[in-house]
């Protein structure tokens, strides 16, 4: 089983294999409507099916629950049913490249309670570079039903509100210093941080060669950001709960158990403007 990173090779050895599914998560944030599926008809994984971070991995947004809000659990069961995963099935998700839309795959079918789920180390750059074989057919995968188990947890707006004053939570922001800081905001009506979040952007998770550290790498990164700070106590978030998950996933990597999401994280937060934001360096 496979339950956080895999390499092209191992991938390209299990193309076919009616054990497993490949899904390609492709998405721009710049161009959110075509790009994605523009790039997988010009061409993907062998057998990949096709998943819009905003129509597929999200939810219908209400002006108050942030930019991707997370999907009820039977209604994302339904979308990876419909993709032909069942309880038995192998997973590998894959972007365009680091992993950070592909971690919001892994991470929802991780918080179902489906392990056997894993991303393609350096997403489909790596694949294409290693001349790997790609195909513009379309599948129609059969559909199974995917069990939903005991969920992961997560933290909502108001835990972590609740939580501030104690510092109950260890707030992990996977997002660029200069949003962290409020010095820009490209997405977002409201610049700045949840205050006592500490910043960790996600690319500190990559190497040059935009694959994941190794996991001892990364064990030590994690041991000397978090302090001695209980894994129980982390609560990553992002812009939109999207790059959050790759930290998540660079945990798991480095032999952390899967730590807890705020789905909803920033454009959720400044949604209301009564919660509080800081701004500058934590």
């Amino acid at each position: 089983m496979h339950d956080t990173l895999i390499d092209p090779a191992t991938l390209a050895s299990r193309l076919g294999d009616p054990g497993w599914v490949v899904l390609d998560a492709r998405h721009d944030l710049a161009h959110p409507v075509d790009w994605g599926r523009g790039e997988y008809r010009k061409g993907h994984v062998p057998g990949a099916v096709f998943v819009h971070l905003d129509t597929d991995l999200s939810a219908p947004k209400n002006g108050s629950n942030g930019r991707h809000p997370l999907p009820a659990p039977d209604v994302a069961a339904a979308l990876f049913g419909r993709c032909g995963i069942g309880a038995a099935t192998q997973v590998v998700c894959y972007d365009q490249d680091s992993g950070m839309i592909a971690s919001r795959a892994w991470w929802m079918l991780r918080w179902l309670g489906h392990r056997a789920v894993a991303v393609l180390d350096g997403g489909y750059a790596r694949w294409v570079r290693e001349g790997r074989r790609v195909s513009t057919d379309v599948p129609s995968p059969k559909p199974r039903a995917l069990p939903v188990g005991a969920l992961l947890p997560t933290a909502n707006a108001g835990e972590v509100r609740a939580s501030l004053e104690a510092r109950a939570f260890a707030i992990v922001d996977a997002r660029a210093p200069e949003r962290f800081r409020g010095e820009v905001e490209p997405l977002d009506p409201v610049a700045g941080h949840i205050p006592g979040a500490r910043n960790r952007p996600f690319g500190r998770n990559l190497g040059p060669d935009g694959t994941f550290r190794s996991a001892a790498a990364l064990k030590a990164d994690y041991e000397e950001f978090l302090r001695d700070v209980p894994t129980n106590r982390v609560v990553h978030q992002c812009g939109s709960g999207v790059s959050a998950c790759h930290n998540i996933l660079a945990m798991a990597v480095a032999g952390y158990p899967v730590t807890r999401l705020y789905p909803g994280s920033w454009s959720e937060w400044v949604a209301d403007r009564s919660r509080p934001v800081a701004t500058g360096q934590a």
